[in-house]
């Protein structure tokens, strides 16, 4: 009897996996908007596929991958020549993100210019879970069975080049969750009890410089050498001088009066970011002894066993707070209300879109309906592009292989799987890049005078 109620039970659910986000989250959770639901709905997909390749990398796996034709047998031939317990967890991460990526893309072309929910697409984009599952479900399973071929080396570079996007957009979601946070603060502290939220304002700034002091510390100390090491030196060196240029120049009287708003906090958090970039750099260096790994520098494996150099590990230091930083991102992306206009461009985000964001507002339910539905806010237009949002996750798949396989490739034989200076580039050419983008923010109403930056 109660496995049949429990099957009614599923049975009722099933309109709600043909229909839109609405219906979702009507049974489970507090009201809400349709732009943000929909929005979380997606992140949960891509999660749930970053779960799935981070499985592909656990101990045990490679022993079912390997049923998988041409993945260890046949193909290019490497058996024998590498270690196929690594190869081919290194190839299925590879697989199932080039699964999801695929999915997003698609939806990023079909979305193009969509303005409202009353638009056909945005029907397809806000609902029909169940089939978009299954969708994304058979473009990874059948992405498993591509030939080899130069596949890997081709999508290698594919994601390096969106990770280095994705990079980018991670340093504008940054920016504008520091000018909101710092704009929250400044509010309250002229509000009442300045004193106490002015400490917690200092005290958070000063944390982020301290944190930022000990890196470079740690990085002179570990990364580098007094006879080698020199590209370290120069990334540490200039990417310190620039950190400083931006965070003086943050607090100028000609930004302060054109930019009030801004300020140190924003300036410490780009700053520390900067440093994490940097140290995924030099973690990608080729040269060992200028690129220890964590256990060695706390002492834990000193010596590496022979031909052990090529493993994939996603675990590490460096790929574990890459991941932490993905997560926030993607979640942030996905809840965000901000009504900073230059981000709010930056993102193809509609300046309406924190009025519309608010709340859902008390005449938009329909009368009888559950009081935990959630609200079409898009009616008269979306708050959101969903074609860029779409093509954010792209590169945020593209951006989360690369980091389960620490920007490893296999090396032209076949032999190793091998770090190589082209991901050492463009991990520090983003740091250059992501600087020069806040300093724009900072410049951009001195030099624009006759654009509204309010």
């Amino acid at each position: 009897m109660g496995a049949v109620l429990g099957l009614c039970s599923m049975a009722s659910w099933i309109p709600c996996l043909c229909g839109s986000a609405p219906c979702l989250l009507c049974r489970c959770c507090p009201s809400g908007n349709n732009s943000t639901v929909t929005r979380l709905i997606y992140a949960f997909f891509l999660l749930l596929g970053v779960g799935i390749a981070c499985i592909m990398l656990m101990p045990g796996m490679e022993e079912q991958l390997k049923k998988i034709p041409g993945f260890c047998e046949g193909g290019l031939g490497v058996e024998g020549h590498i270690n196929c317990d690594v190869l081919v967890g290194y190839k299925a991460v590879y697989r199932v993100c080039f699964g999801m990526a695929m999915f997003f893309l698609l939806f990023s072309l079909l979305m193009i210019k969509v303005r409202s929910s009353q638009d056909p697409r945005a029907a397809l984009h806000n609902g029909f879970w169940f089939f978009k599952f299954a969708a994304a479900a058979a473009i990874t399973i059948g992405s498993f069975f591509i030939s080899e071929g130069p596949f890997t080396t081709v999508w290698f570079y594919v994601g390096m080049a969106g990770a280095f996007c994705f990079i980018l957009i991670q340093l504008v979601l940054l920016i504008d969750f520091a000018h909101s946070w710092n704009e929250s603060w400044v509010e309250k502290m002229e509000e009442g009890n300045s004193r106490c939220w002015y400490a917690a304002l200092l005290s958070v700034t000063a944390v982020n410089y301290l944190l930022s002091l000990v890196s470079l510390v740690l990085f002179y100390i570990y990364y580098t050498h007094s006879d080698g090491c020199t590209e370290n030196k120069v990334f540490i060196s200039i990417n310190m001088l620039l950190c400083i240029a931006a965070s003086v120049m943050s607090i100028l009287p000609q930004i302060q009066e054109s930019q009030p708003r801004s300020g140190l906090l924003q300036s410490s958090l780009v700053t520390l970011y900067t440093m994490y970039l940097t140290w995924s750099a030099m973690t990608n260096e080729p040269d060992r002894k200028c690129n220890p790994s964590l256990l060695g520098i706390i002492g834990l494996n000193s010596t590496s066993p022979a031909g052990q150099d090529h493993l994939v590990q996603w675990w590490d230091a460096q790929g574990i707070v890459g991941l932490i930083l993905f997560l926030m991102c993607v979640l942030y992306s996905s809840i965000r209300n901000s009504s900073n206009a230059q981000v709010n461009k930056l993102t193809l985000t509609s300046d309406e879109s924190a009025l519309i964001e608010d709340g859902p507002q008390a005449d938009s339910f329909e009368e009888g309906s559950s009081p935990n539905r959630a609200v079409d806010n898009e009616k008269d237009g979306v708050t959101y592009s969903y074609s860029f949002f779409h093509f954010m996750l792209f590169l945020a798949s593209l951006y989360i292989m690369m980091t389960l396989t620490n920007w490893y490739s296999p090396d032209s034989n076949y032999e190793a799987m091998t770090s190589k200076w082209p991901s050492v580039w463009v991990k520090i050419s983003s740091t250059w890049i992501c600087i020069a983008l806040y300093v724009w923010t900072l410049v951009a109403p001195l030099v624009l005078v006759n654009r509204d930056f309010d």
